[in-house]
């Protein structure tokens, strides 16, 4: 198993055992003030419109199970948003498949998403947050395939996804 591989299946499994559930809280800063971002809701508003897994992870910087997302698997041509403002993020374009279990992308829409500096479990990564609501959507990596060299590591239950039409 490579490194990648074996840390986040440690991760989850780690996380299984804490939570037990779909997601599990991070340790990483939470997300900035609401009032900064386009679209903002109380945090009561948030939990109404949200699953309880999607809250865990967009409001409160989770990470869902590894291979639990049929966005994982999603092949077909359109546009993956945000689940909690529905903001398009990413085009079915960019998707590749990365190994790691979660939804991966070499490059996010225009202007889509925005980058936080994450400091838990003792490393230095990249969060990526909704541009629009600052919902958490998951990392990127700069093992990625070319043209960008990078890989957007996201959790499927940040997203939805909308076929293209035929």
């Amino acid at each position: 198993m490579n490194t990648r591989r074996h840390f986040f299946h440690l991760v989850s499994a780690g996380g299984a055992l804490l939570g037990g559930g779909l997601a599990w809280r991070a340790a990483t800063a939470a997300a900035p003030a609401a009032e900064t971002w386009r679209v903002s809701y109380s945090d009561a508003e948030w939990r109404k419109r949200l699953t309880s897994a999607q809250y865990a992870v967009l409001r409160q910087d989770g990470t869902e199970r590894p291979y639990s997302s049929p966005l994982n698997k999603e092949h077909r041509a359109g546009t993956f948003a945000c689940a909690g403002c529905a903001q398009p993020l990413f085009s079915s374009t960019t998707k590749f498949d990365s190994g790691t279990g979660w939804p991966s992308f070499w490059q996010p829409l225009d202007k889509a998403v925005s980058n936080q500096m994450d400091t838990g479990f003792g490393m230095v990564r990249t969060a990526v947050r909704c541009s629009q609501c600052g919902g958490h959507l998951g990392h990127v990596f700069d093992d990625g395939p070319k043209p960008t060299g990078l890989r957007y590591c996201m959790n499927g239950v940040a997203m939805s996804f909308a076929p293209a039409a035929s």
